[in-house]
């Protein structure tokens, strides 16, 4: 992969972790009726995870044979 490629695409991951973790999105799942739990913690820990796996996948390096 091309270093040029590789930079856009962790630009790109950079973007999409802003996107989830702006207050408009998070207000949305912190809304909750008074006898249900918040999905506030549930959506963080997938967002945060998904952002992980993100850079994770895009951070290995393919093996030289």
């Amino acid at each position: 992969m091309k270093r040029s490629q590789h930079n856009e695409r962790l630009l790109a991951v950079i973007a999409f972790a802003a996107v989830l973790f702006t207050p408009p999105l998070i207000l949305i799942f912190d809304q909750h009726a008074a006898d249900t739990p918040s999905w506030l913690p549930l959506y963080l820990f997938i967002a945060w995870l998904a952002v992980i796996a993100l850079v994770a996948w895009l951070m290995e390096r393919p093996r030289d044979r």
